[in-house]
């Protein structure tokens, strides 16, 4: 478990460098191309990823923002063979945005009910 935090970890650094750059086009196109490996997925794979992401973002240096969070959790997800994807919504009144990650049309590092909040921009 500590492998796969550390992995969470480095993968929050990376996201990270991308948007301190102002670089969203380049930090879509990374999760969108992110590969979902041919490896047989472990039993409680997303699970533990997730948690992995978890223990990451507490011991992060500073405030890992859903963007960040959702893009790392994808494409840790598919590293480990979940066909995972990074959801963008937006709400209308008052505008927000938010991202998510979803595994089989379910929302795996957040609320179960970000589908019912935002409506959804685009899937990577």
């Amino acid at each position: 478990m500590r492998f796969l935090t550390l992995q969470a970890y480095a993968k929050l650094i990376l996201i990270d460098l991308y948007i301190a750059n102002g670089n969203f086009h380049a930090l879509y196109q990374k999760v969108r191309n992110c590969p979902t490996a041919t490896v047989p997925v472990a039993p409680h794979a997303v699970e533990r990823v997730c948690h992995a992401i978890d223990i990451a973002c507490i011991w992060y240096w500073k405030e890992v923002l859903c963007l960040q969070r959702s893009a790392a959790t994808v494409c840790l997800l598919r590293k480990y063979g979940v066909s995972g994807e990074m959801i963008i919504g937006t709400q209308q009144s008052p505008f927000k945005s938010h991202a998510w990650a979803e595994v089989d049309g379910r929302v795996v590092n957040d609320k179960p009910y970000m589908q019912e909040m935002y409506a959804v921009v685009d899937r990577c």
